[in-house]
């Protein structure tokens, strides 16, 4: 104990651990509001708040985080307290996702519908200012599913949980790497054929008995 108390361990601070200084409903409560409050922000936000993060929305994340946790601990700091507040967070979610199966009309509520920001080729612009999106952050979107530029794609749909999914026109999807050995495969193949249908016909043209090129006149 007088190691401990070399340490600045104060014994008190071990029953503190496992005290609520709140009630567990009320813990409860706080964690779930902030939960849905939360949740209603990022929907009104919009699907390019999780498509499209640039520094202003991460500066926005970190401080949301710290101007919540109050909210969330209240007057408690004990470590049950931080352990239930983290159960109900995840149950809370978990709860929410299996009701948005059984309730489509939630599911659309809380996470929106799809949007089309180019259709066969062409930029649908008040889609994209709906979404929020700029021309400069789509193009990124597109080279990093492998498209060389708006011009190689045919659509791009902004899907709810905040993916950009691209489908690039016939002719312009980029080879995968098992493509690729498919394709040198079967260049080895016409190749190697190529050579052998070459040897064959320089043996019919061959004389059966050896005298290819002989005068005539002999």
């Amino acid at each position: 104990m007088e190691f401990l108390g070399w340490l600045g361990f104060n014994p008190a601070e071990l029953t503190g651990m496992w005290t609520l200084d709140v009630s567990v409903l009320g813990k409860a409560l706080r964690t779930v509001a902030v939960y849905l409050f939360i949740a209603v922000l990022i929907r009104l936000a919009g699907a390019r708040f999780l498509a499209q993060m640039n520094s202003l929305d991460l500066v926005v994340v970190l401080l949301l985080s710290n101007v919540v946790q109050n909210a969330i601990i209240g007057p408690d700091f004990s470590l049950i307290g931080g352990l239930l507040g983290a159960a109900i967070l995840v149950a809370a979610n978990a709860g929410l996702e299996r009701l948005t199966l059984h309730w489509p009309w939630l599911s659309r509520g809380l996470r929106g519908r799809s949007r089309r920001l180019i259709d066969d080729g062409h930029i649908r612009w008040p889609e994209m200012h709906r979404a929020g999106i700029t021309r400069a952050e789509l193009e990124s979107a597109v080279r990093h599913q492998g498209g060389m530029g708006l011009d190689a794609v045919d659509t791009v749909d902004l899907e709810p949980g905040g993916s950009l999914v691209v489908d690039l026109k016939d002719g312009r999807e980029p080879i995968t790497r098992a493509e690729f050995y498919a394709a040198l495969e079967d260049l080895h193949k016409a190749i190697k054929a190529g050579k052998t249908t070459g040897t064959s016909e320089d043996e019919d043209e061959a004389a059966p008995d050896g005298t290819e090129g002989a005068d005539p006149a002999k």
